[in-house]
């Protein structure tokens, strides 16, 4: 499937899409936004702020999932806002952390960069609560809005499978435990750091997917 460069989710949530390589990036309202992809699109992040009539200095915070270089990158180029991520992967932001980042990987210029806010479990951040899903990485998140029932997983579960947990402070236990944790909500959307989200039958796919992974875990 190819996905659209713009997504309406709801009123209140856009999905960007820029490359295979970057995080889906969603912006929540008109002044926050979920990841930042890479930051190597630029220019094509650019033209979409231009066709939905928003400027990069109109973002006031950002939310990050968890501390790779596909989901961080873009932070930069939102100077105005305010960056967000749980307090386990904060200090890999914080230190410029090239290695455990993969900046290499994504060849992004890795600088140290300032945290705003350390966030934790249950902590609450434009609408969603905060669900710590260490596993992809020891400070992995999920955003829940329980009366909409949508989720957003960043790398902890895609449409089709999970993240993995071969990479600098992935921890195969954690990420089983964090899907079980999961699998007790109430599901219509899952919107997930990369690929298509599920916007029907998401309780069904969520299922489906946490018990084919669980058996092979």
């Amino acid at each position: 499937m190819v996905l659209n460069i713009i997504t309406k989710i709801n009123s209140n949530i856009t999905m960007i899409h820029l490359s295979d390589l970057d995080s889906n990036i969603y912006l929540i309202g008109k002044n926050t936004i979920i990841d930042s992809g890479t930051g190597s699109n630029f220019v094509r992040l650019y033209d979409v702020f231009k066709r939905i009539k928003l400027d990069f200095a109109d973002i006031k915070f950002i939310i990050n999932t968890h501390m790779h270089w596909d989901h961080i990158g873009g932070n930069r180029f939102f100077e105005n806002a305010k960056i967000h991520i749980h307090e386990l992967d904060a200090p890999v932001l914080e230190k410029g952390d090239v290695e455990k980042s993969l900046a290499d990987y994504f060849g992004g210029n890795m600088k140290p960069m300032t945290v705003h806010k350390k966030l934790k479990d249950g902590d609450v951040v434009s609408g969603f609560t905060v669900l710590h899903t260490p596993g992809h990485t020891p400070g992995s998140i999920c955003l829940y809005d329980k009366k909409d029932k949508i989720l957003i997983t960043g790398d902890t579960l895609f449409a089709d499978g999970v993240g993995r947990t071969d990479l600098p402070g992935g921890n195969e236990g954690d990420l089983e435990k964090s899907l079980e944790m999961i699998s007790g909500l109430e599901v219509d959307k899952i919107l997930p750091g990369h690929g298509e989200p599920v916007l029907k039958n998401a309780q069904k796919t969520l299922k489906k997917i946490i018990e084919s992974v669980s058996e092979q875990i």
